[in-house]
């Protein structure tokens, strides 16, 4: 079955590849490794559908590696903001600054793994579509499409050390970048979470879950355990038709952001509940925002008092509150300060 994988697989793609913004057609010439990295670093976790605009905007804006090198940290981050775990954009700013400072990309597996931020995944993605490096590209889709094909028992993420050795005995040594483009089509468009299409899969044939009469129950998954609730607050101080942003600290959630002053919350306690200014504030309600190890219940109150805030920080037009950068979060809390 192994020594047929790739070349159905790769007749399939040549057919029904994705058009996607950062991706070469078959049978053009490699794809500029800075867009292939840009797009493998937001699509973590992220769906294609949210990356579009934001890599069409970032690409638009800083064109070039050394471009994106040269961009002031707090613009790259703004220009993230929104699409969440705002660690990858801190990385992204620290690899381009390397890649520039080495004069390009190196194009091995192991000279990727070296730049900040890139690790096993990313780093194999672009070496195999940017430079077709032989790799093996293991996303959440290709584990799907290789536990099926090779009906893995073991539990996700268990399982990963199985689904990787699996698919290395499928990765071809030529055109290794499309047939990593290739499995992750298919099991973004073919071999679903639920419902997979095995009538038009190209590799239905030989598919062990498939022959068990059920492929949509693997991989296995273990339940994943309820989120903890944390509970804080954020002020919203406004004057003169501006209101006070500070910058979040530099590691941390939501780390290096624009933000509206808060009352020291984070993933592991709740606030303590101390406001900025002595005063009277006025609660204006609550947001909820799911991250990744905790659930934050956040209340909103407004300063109604007449003192300047204290420490850094900027007053921000509420005009142009939207070119501030505010994470979801933020904006959630700000979209209902102004209601």
């Amino acid at each position: 079955m192994t020594s047929t994988i790739a070349d159905r697989l790769l007749e399939w793609y040549d057919r029904h590849a994705r058009s996607l913004p950062w991706r070469a057609r078959p049978g053009e010439p490699a794809p500029d490794p800075y867009r292939v990295w840009l797009s493998e670093v937001m699509l973590q976790q992220t769906t294609v559908a949210a990356v579009k605009p934001y890599f069409a905007a970032f690409t638009a804006r800083w064109p070039t590696v050394a471009a994106l090198a040269e961009a002031p940290e707090e613009e790259v981050m703004a220009a993230w903001a929104g699409l969440g775990y705002y660690s990858r954009a801190r990385n992204l700013i620290k690899a381009a600054r390397a890649v520039a400072a080495r004069g390009g990309f190196p194009d091995t597996e192991a000279e990727l793994r070296e730049l900040p931020g890139l690790g096993a995944y990313t780093a194999a993605a672009v070496a195999a579509i940017a430079f077709d490096r032989r790799a093996v590209v293991v996303d959440a889709n290709v584990e799907r499409v290789v536990a099926r094909l090779f009906a893995i028992e073991i539990p996700l993420p268990q399982a990963r050390k199985a689904i990787s050795a699996a698919a290395e005995t499928a990765t071809p040594d030529c055109r290794a970048g499309d047939f990593a483009q290739a499995m992750m089509d298919l099991g973004a468009t073919i071999c679903t979470t639920r419902d997979p299409k095995c009538l038009l899969c190209p590799l239905a044939e030989g598919c062990a879950a498939r022959s068990s009469g059920d492929p949509a129950r693997l991989p296995i998954k273990v339940k994943k355990k309820e989120k903890p609730v944390r509970r804080g607050t954020a002020f919203w101080i406004e004057r003169d038709d501006c209101v006070w942003l500070v910058r979040r600290a530099g590691k941390g959630m939501l780390g290096g952001m624009r933000a509206l002053p808060d009352d020291g919350w984070s993933a592991q306690v709740d606030g303590g509940g101390e406001t900025p200014l002595v005063g009277d504030w006025q609660p204006l309600g609550r947001v909820v925002h799911v991250f990744t190890h905790a659930r934050l219940e956040l209340s909103v109150r407004r300063y109604e008092g007449l003192q300047t805030p204290q420490g850094e920080g900027e007053w921000w037009p509420l005009a142009t509150l939207d070119d501030a950068g505010l994470p979801t979060l933020f904006a959630k809390a700000a979209r209902l300060a102004l209601a």
